[in-house]
């Protein structure tokens, strides 16, 4: 409103007045006469100030702000108290640890006060400058205020005031996870000091204590092992705890032990005691059920407010080799995957942290986890109260994937009432019982069709046209997540499917909407080219293309759309060439828009906005769908735009995210359209050959990828760019481990570009052959026969016949990875034979012999077998 802008203006052209800080200090301090709410908002706009211009304070304004601030932290008011606490912390903040040298010796002192309110005052303060400034207070800058700040904490956790124990806990324990010299120096002090408080009265007490043991759990577990066996006791009681937070402070205990090595050991003997207390954790709190509206069954009509709709971030495209997982999809976390999407319930709860401990302890305990399970499992999926039924439900849910093996003998029974559960007329039931199905689609999927993903599928797709938008999304995640597993046992009931989710569009409101292009787009990825037909086209594209015509550029809900359309332009191939016009020059246009608005905020960054990069993300993205899809047609398109040239800027981008969607889109229009591509080639590779850096490990696999491709169109014109980028191939196929898939992803991408790069020009990259031999090898020794794989073995071979030597010392790898080939093409076949007589003919008979002796029986085999060496 007007009158909040009014004195919001006049607050700014009252900063101009030193005084003006010094007045807002004496109505917190001093203005007693006011009231309390005032006075504190006196001081919380101070607050603001000094985050703001606090470096333009006059000296003599600062110093009367400290004064005044220590002198009365002790007000009467726990408000007053407060407020001048978060001002100490904000000043202390800025830089001011270090030239306010008598803060934390005054405060500390203020401790030891007879005076209640000053005592409370000052710990209050401490706890926020522990929060704010935990890794400042531990390190030389200050002379380490720790080693008297710690042992004079530790004495105030026997006070007799709850209010100062609960201070005394919180503020050592910010030093737990930074592993502080001064609280390891007196660890077992406060491990005894933690064990004499486990039972106070104090909920706010008790929650400290338990977050003190999970975080000691992670850092210093060895010196609780000795006490594991009291610990647990102890923390089976609390998470059972009247007060929630505590027995949600105690319930994160399992989830961090499940995590240690020493878990299966210590848990084993009370998981008789754990897993009902756990599982009982997994009800709906009756203060849940009315947050979410439980009873509420019908809501599809009520539009959704803005605020319910969470950001979404959209992931950029990421290369991956043909029929190659990526291998980042698995273990989704628990979190994820059930509803969280309630932004008026706490967004972590009891309920939620007992399902997460459930699962994290049966993906350790496996199936021995069952045994204690089943015998409530019954009790609960069948009980009449709905509430218990339906955490059955998510019972089932969380230990799918730990427990899967033990459960299969169960699920002939289970799948086909869960599916019946679909039905229930509780809406919470039915969207807990979507979200199980999905965690058990795999072994929904391996069964014959008719038993159950047949009736699956038909339920689920009621649900999808469900009267309660909560169940709505439950089901459009968990046909998803059915699409990935099903694939194309999906297309004989396309058109039932496709006629569901076609209705849908008109019935969501906007949040399930969003969900819905997810659930369309997984679809096109899972039964790709078999979407081509005329009818499934006509039921698909109208509704697609209205809402595509009714977003505007800016909006936000394009980001959903255009990674669904990218996959089905990926899908249709052909089939989207008469909608590829449109959908083409309006991602140009906002690639364009995007450039051009970073351009004026970099200028002029005072008067413009920064743009939103992920609308040109998304755009670059489905760029590579169109080209993926329509191949040889897309030649057109580009033709007629100035594609190329924003391309160029895409990639110099300072984004990551951007210059990997670029690299992408490069590689997806050399395989389409070279010769567009082929006048920019001199301008592009320096800046493919920066972008070699395993920093940023997604931008250096789409460059290296995109690399590989232009390789494959070049042919020996490729001879003067091969300088450029070569060092860094092979720099990066010998690093040692980083992160485990991406590193497969990067080694495998890696090894067939400089496969590629030798096979086009040979002479050039054959003298770095001993370099890389051995890491290509490996790299390639495990994917499937493809196109790549082929055009870079042949460069591999070709390399070998301009420099034999270099295979020489790691000619077993070598031997491996051509074992590693089901079916050659017969020239490559014939290649392997040359090289491999070559070598045995090279070293002779006897020789021969005594190296093949090294090879494992399998290799030995298949080498005689296919090669007759």
């Amino acid at each position: 409103p007007n009158e909040i802008i009014q004195s919001w203006h006049k607050l700014e052209h009252l900063n101009q007045y030193p005084d003006f800080n010094n007045y807002l200090i004496f109505v917190l301090t001093r203005l007693k006469s006011e009231d309390e709410p005032t006075r504190s908002l006196s001081g919380l706009i101070l607050k603001n100030n000094v985050k703001a211009h606090y470096q333009h304070f006059p000296a003599t304004v600062a110093d009367f702000i400290k004064q005044e601030c220590l002198n009365n932290i002790g007000d009467t008011s726990p408000l007053i108290r407060a407020t001048i606490g978060i001002l100490i912390t904000t000043i202390a903040s800025k830089g001011e640890l270090q030239t306010w040298p008598e803060l934390l010796p005054q405060l500390c002192n203020l401790l030891n006060s007879e005076d209640y309110n000053t005592c409370e005052g000052a710990f209050g303060a401490l706890q926020k400058i522990c929060e704010d400034s935990s890794e400042l207070l531990d390190s030389d800058a200050l002379n380490r205020p720790l080693n008297i700040m710690i042992p004079k904490f530790l004495q105030f956790f026997k006070h007799c005031s709850p209010k100062i124990r609960s201070h005394a806990i919180a503020c050592v324990n910010q030093f737990i996870i930074g592993r502080a010299q001064a609280l390891m120096d007196n660890i077992d002090t406060f491990i005894e000091h933690l064990f004499a408080l486990a039972t106070d009265e104090d909920p706010e007490v008790r929650k400290n204590v338990c977050r003190a043991l999970v975080m000691l759990l992670e850092v210093r577990i060895d010196r609780l092992i000795p006490h594991m066996h009291s610990i647990i006791q102890y923390m089976l009681q609390r998470t059972q705890d009247s007060d929630e937070n505590v027995a949600l402070e105690a319930c994160e205990f399992w989830l961090t032990l499940a995590e240690q090595p020493i878990c299966k050991d210590v848990l084993s003997g009370h998981l008789v005691q754990l897993i009902p207390i756990l599982v009982n954790g997994m009800k709906y709190s009756e203060i849940d059920i009315i947050l979410l509206k439980g009873d509420v069954e019908e809501d599809d009509t009520v539009p959704d407010s803005e605020q319910d709709i969470k950001p979404r971030f959209h992931k950029s495209r990421t290369v991956t080799l043909q029929h190659e997982a990526d291998g980042t999809e698995e273990g989704e976390d628990f979190e994820d995957d059930d509803d969280d999407d309630d932004d008026t319930l706490s967004d972590w709860n009891l309920r939620k942290c007992s399902a997460a401990a459930l699962d994290v302890l049966a993906n350790v305990f496996r199936d021995d986890l069952l045994p204690h399970l089943l015998p409530l499992l019954k009790g609960l999926l069948f009980h009449p109260d709905w509430v218990i039924k339906e955490s059955g439900i998510l019972v089932l849910g969380a230990i799918a994937e730990g427990c899967m093996q033990g459960m299969v003998p169960f699920l002939p029974e289970l799948i086909p009432h869960l599916i019946q559960c679909l039905s229930d007329k509780k809406a919470l039931v039915r969207s807990i019982a979507c979200w199980t199905l999905s965690r058990y689609a795999h072994w929904v999927v391996s069964q014959p069709p008719d038993n159950y993903l047949k009736p699956l599928m038909t339920e689920l797709l009621k649900r999808i046209l469900d009267g309660n938008k909560r169940v709505q999304e439950a089901a459009c995640s968990a046909f998803a997540t059915l699409e990935e597993e099903a694939c194309t046992e999906l297309v004989p009931y396309l058109s039932y499917i496709l006629d569901t989710l076609v209705f849908a569009f008109g019935k969501y409101q906007h949040k399930n909407l969003l969900i819905l292009y997810d659930a369309i787009g997984t679809l096109a990825d899972s039964v790709g080219h078999h979407l081509n037909q005329p009818e499934y086209i006509q039921k698909l594209m109208p509704p697609l293309i209205q809402k595509w015509n009714e977003l505007k550029d800016e909006d936000k809900d394009l980001f959903p759309l255009l990674e669904c359309l990218s996959s089905v332009a990926t899908a249709l191939q052909s089939g989207f060439l008469p909608y590829c016009e449109p959908v083409y020059q309006r991602c140009v246009t906002l690639v364009q828009k995007t450039l051009a608005q970073a351009m004026m905020y970099n200028q002029h960054p005072d008067q413009y906005e920064a743009p939103d990069k992920d609308f040109m993300i998304v755009a670059l993205d489905l760029l590579s769908g169109l080209a993926e899809g329509l191949g040889v047609h897309v030649e057109q398109l580009v033709a007629r735009s100035n594609i190329m040239t924003l391309l160029f800027q895409c990639m110099q981008d300072t984004m990551p995210e951007v210059r990997q969607s670029s690299f992408a889109l490069l590689g997806d229009l050399t395989k389409a359209c070279f010769p567009h591509v082929k006048p920019c080639i001199a301008e592009f590779m320096p800046i493919l050959g920066t972008n070699l850096n395993p920093e940023f490990i997604s931008v250096c696999n789409n460059a290296t990828w995109a690399i590989g491709e232009i390789c494959m169109q070049m042919g020996p014109e490729m001879q003067p760019y091969v300088q450029l980028v070569l060092n860094n191939l092979v720099e990066i196929i010998n690093r040692p481990n980083t992160p485990k898939t991406l590193l497969e992803n990067t080694g495998k991408k890696d090894a067939i570009t400089i496969g590629r790069l030798g096979y086009v020009c040979p002479q050039e990259v054959a003298p770095m052959l001993q370099q890389f031999i051995r890491p290509w090898c490996t790299s390639l020794r495990n994917i499937r026969d493809n196109e790549e794989k082929d055009s870079a073995f042949r460069g591999i071979c070709m390399m070998i016949g301009v420099n034999p030597g270099g295979v020489v010392q790691d000619f077993i790898f070598f031997c491996d990875a051509v074992a590693s080939w089901v079916s050659p093409k017969d020239d490559l076949r014939e290649m392997f034979y040359k090289i491999l007589h070559g070598f045995k003919d090279q070293v002779g008979e006897e020789n021969w012999q005594q190296f093949s002796e090294q090879f494992p029986p399998l290799l030995k085999e298949r080498l005689s077998a296919c090669y007759g060496v």
